[in-house]
């Protein structure tokens, strides 16, 4: 009865300092970030190479006493961020002591009514409106003036005892005479207005940007902060210098407190890139000399500016010797949430199951396993190559990794003029593999088969100079674009962001 009554007060406590935890994040404030295409691009993972301002602020703010939120959305203006519903969210979970940092201003040039977009807003920041039926969802609408929208947000978060800040929206990548044109006389100077009135916090993020790129030079700027591609969406480091703008601007606001969690020395990385680990054997492996792997060229293929190749492939390697060895203990320690892992495995695992090399796994996809004495006289229980595929991929999503399984690739192998195919072993084996256990399969082994065959022998024979395995650095490059065509068509993989 005594260790009854002495558990429950264990419990007891336990759920008091589990709930003052839960408390304790819940009174934590929150800085939400509203705006265009400048704050947060597409899914904000820096596709095409550009970002918003909203991705790198984090940096630069003390993450165990504030929350970050970015809720920016590309192609919305003041009007149609309110419109299409997405401001309401943020407004529901405003709490007193919250943060709201917004910037409008990029797309309510535009038409106010049309068949395309319809978010223009009026001009200004007076009281005018203007009846429309719009042409894009079908609906009756009074439009009003820019300066209307923003008092909206700025009056709306208020009232929920949140703390508005207001930013004039950063210069687009336009030069004249050495100069980069500003818009206080728009929507920076309109922002200002309302900010002013409305007795909201105002940083003029336009023309401290616009003087700093000015001290650069446009030599400096262009292909640097911004693309010659695109005069309005930042690099990465444009969207640093925006964020790091702002920080200078919330230092000089007297009566602003958000400034108390800035941290005193942000080391600022970022892009934060996501990493894709390869695995395999040496036709996968970065290689050497004339034996090189398409695990080597494969970063070709990708925007290396935001994501980082990791090739752990090792020569020689099977599925079962990779793991035996300690190979994928190493890789597993450093697998993160929202990392990649390619697989591919197969050449070396027809090889002696309980002599030297020790490298075969049985065939198949079954549980069965075999005893054997290594010449070391150590014992190992060796399993099937359906067993070793499927550990990879359990153990990898179990750390929220995408995992991407690849049948080899075709040896020069030729049989009446087709190539020799593993549909029937390795290939079809690591399909099952993948299918079972819900990962990406990319079918290497036939793709690059039949641009072999259309090609004929003698001009594949150029990829595979010392034997009918292993590739050239032409040969590895050509496997490595075969799979960068593969991964795009894979249309709910993530990887295929990434891809140049």
């Amino acid at each position: 009865m005594r260790l009854r009554k002495i558990a429950a007060v264990i419990i007891v406590i336990a759920l008091f300092f589990a709930c003052q935890s839960k408390r304790e994040d819940n009174k934590k404030i929150t800085i939400y970030t509203i705006g265009d295409s400048t704050v947060k691009n597409g899914q904000g993972d820096g596709a095409g190479g550009l970002w918003g301002w909203g991705d790198p602020l984090v940096q630069y703010f003390d993450t165990a006493t504030i929350n970050l939120e970015n809720h920016a959305l590309g192609g919305t203006s003041s009007r149609t961020y309110r419109d299409k519903g997405l401001w309401q969210p943020v407004l529901d979970k405003l709490k007193p002591g919250d943060y709201v940092l917004m910037q409008f201003g990029h797309n309510d040039a535009g038409p106010v009514n049309d068949t395309i977009r319809a978010r223009g807003t009026i001009q200004g920041t007076g009281d005018e409106t203007e009846e429309i039926d719009n042409l894009l969802i079908g609906k009756h609408e009074i439009v009003h003036t820019y300066g209307w929208y923003m008092r909206q947000f700025i009056r709306e978060a208020k009232e929920k005892g949140a703390i508005p800040v207001v930013m004039s929206p950063i210069p687009r990548n336009n030069w004249k005479d050495g100069k980069v044109p500003r818009n206080k006389d728009s929507y920076g100077g309109w922002a200002k207005t309302v900010a002013e009135e409305e007795g909201a916090f105002f940083i003029d993020l336009n023309e401290k940007m616009a003087s700093r790129m000015e001290q650069r030079g446009e030599e400096n700027v262009t292909e640097v902060l911004f693309f010659s591609r695109d005069h309005t969406h930042t690099s990465a480091k444009g969207a640093v210098l925006a964020a790091s703008l702002i920080v200078e601007g919330l230092k000089e606001l007297d009566k602003c407190k958000l400034k108390n969690y800035l941290l005193e020395n942000p080391k600022i990385s970022f892009p934060v890139k996501k990493k894709v680990f390869i695995i395999g054997d040496s036709t996968v492996a970065n290689g050497k000399d004339n034996i090189i792997g398409w695990g080597r060229e494969l970063g070709a293929f990708l925007d290396t500016s935001r994501i980082e190749v990791i090739n752990k492939a090792r020569g020689g390697r099977s599925s079962r010797t990779y793991m035996y060895e300690g190979l994928w203990d190493e890789v597993l320690a450093q697998l993160n949430e929202g990392d990649f892992l390619l697989i591919q495995f197969g050449h070396n695992d027809g090889g002696n199951i309980d002599k030297a090399k020790y490298r075969g796994s049985l065939k198949g996809m079954g549980d069965e396993t075999q005893e054997i004495l290594r010449n070391d006289s150590i014992p190992e229980t060796v399993h099937t190559y359906g067993w070793y595929m499927t550990t990879y991929i359990t153990q990898a999503k179990e750390k929220g990794v995408s995992v991407i399984v690849v049948s080899m690739i075709p040896r020069n192998i030729w049989h009446d003029g087709k190539v020799e195919r593993v549909d029937d072993s390795y290939g079809g084996w690591a399909k099952e593999a993948a299918e079972k256990n819900e990962a990406f399969f990319i079918d290497l082994n036939n793709v690059v088969a039949d641009k072999y065959e259309q090609m004929g022998p003698e001009k594949v024979k150029a990829f595979f100079p010392g034997d009918h395995t292993h590739t050239n650095a032409d040969g590895a490059k050509f496997n490595a674009k075969t799979l960068a065509e593969e991964v795009r068509k894979l249309r709910t993989c993530s990887l295929r962001r990434y891809l140049k």
